[in-house]
């Protein structure tokens, strides 16, 4: 009687793992959690406008949009690679730790971010397309290398950080109406705080990855907690907009100015020196559940005026 051959075996299996290993490591490079936003942002926008019942349309905005921010994840992690080596934070990353070769990410995001930008030209419409292309385009060849540059990094990727809500209502209108520009406010004022928390949070980082951070220029943080306040207030001002303008109720109006004195709380708190590192945390995860908590509502409030 043969005894079994041992040694295929561990190769077959062996393979399998690197096989899921590599697949996992391309899933990595997409920053699916990030990506997983960007589609979102745009769904809203897209319910929003109240577009035609059009899945064709629906559908090429969905996969559309989350291959272009996969693929300007991609990019942006191979642009940074050497940088990301540097840091606690992302040496692990599929590129840094050997997983996945530069070219190999490359060739991925480049595809993924053509293919991503070409469903919504031609599946929803040109605007759509151009305003994906633009989204990519400013996040990975203007953001990504200003990083390294200066401090208005932050502001400056807040663009195309706030461009998806604008393509899911160029989707859905063919153009861009008020209430669409007022979504993408809301969506470049609510970076501010939420990154200038990331950005003190994880100074240390930065500095060793070579990045031109306010937080890193900025000793004690007092101008970074200021910043970040000043743009909280903003933020909650121009959630008030679309109940001002008559295209939302009261109703929706009165969630926004109470989602509003939460996030102002920890904005607030953010301020103080002495608790600075504690507020940075609250602030982050405060504007986490205070974008779904204010934009759901909006939409809900949209379709049912």
């Amino acid at each position: 009687m043969s005894l079994p051959n041992t040694d295929t075996k561990s190769i077959n299996s062996d393979t399998a793992f690197s096989l899921r290993s590599r697949v996992n490591g391309y899933y990595e490079l997409t920053k699916p959690r990030l990506s997983f936003m960007s589609v979102i942002t745009a769904i809203i926008g897209y319910l929003s406008a109240d577009p035609q019942r059009d899945f064709g349309t629906l559908a090429s905005l969905l996969i559309g949009t989350s291959l272009a921010a996969g693929g300007a994840a991609v990019l942006n992690q191979w642009l940074e690679r050497e940088a990301d080596a540097q840091m606690v934070r992302t040496k692990d990353r599929p590129i840094p730790s050997g997983q996945i070769a530069p070219y190999n990410a490359l060739m991925f995001g480049m595809g993924l971010s053509i293919f991503g930008t070409y469903l919504l030209y031609a599946g929803a419409n040109p605007l759509a397309g151009l305003i994906t292309a633009a989204t990519v385009a400013s996040y990975v060849l203007l953001y990504t290398p200003l990083k390294k540059l200066t401090t208005w990094n932050t502001l400056i990727g807040a663009i195309p950080g706030a461009l998806p809500p604008l393509i899911g209502w160029a989707a859905a209108e063919g153009k861009i109406s008020t209430l669409g520009w007022i979504l993408f406010a809301i969506l470049f004022l609510w970076q501010m705080p939420h990154f200038f928390a990331i950005a003190w949070t994880y100074r240390k980082d930065y500095k060793q990855g070579g990045f031109i951070m306010l937080s890193n220029t900025d000793a004690d943080g007092t101008i970074v907690a200021r910043q970040a306040f000043v743009f909280a207030v903003a933020l909650v001002l121009s959630t008030l907009l679309p109940t001002l303008l008559g295209y939302a109720s009261w109703g929706y109006g009165s969630i926004a100015i109470i989602a509003g004195c939460y996030i102002l709380r920890p904005a607030w708190t953010f301020l103080k020196a002495e608790i600075r590192d504690t507020a940075a945390r609250r602030l982050f995860i405060a504007s986490i559940f205070y974008l779904p908590a204010l934009l759901i509502p909006l939409v809900l409030d949209l379709w049912l005026i």
